[in-house]
């Protein structure tokens, strides 16, 4: 009896075309699995880009290559997006405990560093104005400042308005700095991360206004010319710091003991 299988015809050899033919494969795409940090990141490339004002869910899910509904897994608005935007710049940042003899020294290190998370991105100084600390994950810095105020020495009331001060006037020196640089970026058609102010240039057409305005109208003016604008950022805002500073210095008990020098700048500390 004869197998069926026996009588099977064999398949016939490839033809030439198909030996030539590569072996199809299916290529699997590597996807990074979206998260929460990648969609912050891809807000501040964004932010950067484009401004505040730009920044929009849409544009990161665009950025990010996914549908603006494959955010919100993630992210509830575009409010929590700014707000991890926000508690980002923190990752890392740790106040010092607080030593009542070098107070006005770790205020100082806290606003500069202040400054710098700000300026680290595009229009975060707007973000910031908008955002109410209380969360959280920043409550813990809030108290470590409150710490140094009261630790110092200041009163309740003035401990309790201190930080709010120092955190206006860090977002606000900085929203100005932001202002200026986009007006650069506007009259050089550079990329706003990249435009920079000529300070000194405008520096010294301000100073040369100011001592050209009439003496008898304008004595003061004139007077201070020279000081009323300077061609560093960095130099304006320590000073701004230490009138405040000096402020809350004059609250404290033994306010002679712990004032600072009387040379108009910041103390040296390094």
């Amino acid at each position: 009896m004869t197998d069926p299988a026996d009588s099977t015809p064999a398949p016939p050899p490839p033809s030439p075309w198909e030996r030539e033919r590569p072996a199809r494969t299916r290529a699997a795409v590597a996807r990074t699995p979206l998260s929460r940090e990648r969609i912050v990141e891809a807000a501040f490339t964004v932010l950067d880009r484009q401004g505040l004002d730009g920044l929009s869910m849409r544009q990161v899910a665009a950025e990010l290559g996914v549908t603006v509904s494959a955010l919100y897994a993630h992210v509830s608005s575009k409010d929590d997006l700014l707000e991890l935007m926000y508690t980002r710049l923190f990752d890392g940042f740790e106040l010092p405990r607080p030593d009542p003899d070098r107070w006005q020294e770790q205020v100082r290190d806290y606003a500069r560093a202040g400054r710098r998370r700000l300026l680290s991105h595009r229009d975060m100084a707007r973000i910031s104005m908008a955002h109410v600390p209380f969360t959280a994950e920043l409550l813990p810095y809030v108290e470590s400042l409150l710490a140094i105020f009261r630790t110092a020495g200041l009163p309740d009331r003035i401990a309790a308005e201190a930080g709010d001060l120092i955190s206006t006037y860090i977002d606000g020196f900085v929203l100005e700095e932001g202002m200026w640089r986009d007006r650069a970026a506007e009259q050089s058609g550079e990329d706003t991360s990249l435009a920079r102010p000529d300070w000194r240039e405008m520096a010294e057409e301000m100073q040369d206004y100011f001592a050209s305005l009439p003496a008898q109208d304008f004595p003061h003016l004139r007077a201070l010319a020279g000081m009323m604008v300077t061609d560093s950022s960095d130099e304006r805002f320590d000073i701004g710091l230490e009138i405040i500073l000096r402020g809350l210095a004059s609250y404290l008990p033994d306010a002679t003991k712990r004032a600072p020098s009387d040379d108009g700048r910041a103390p040296d500390t390094t």
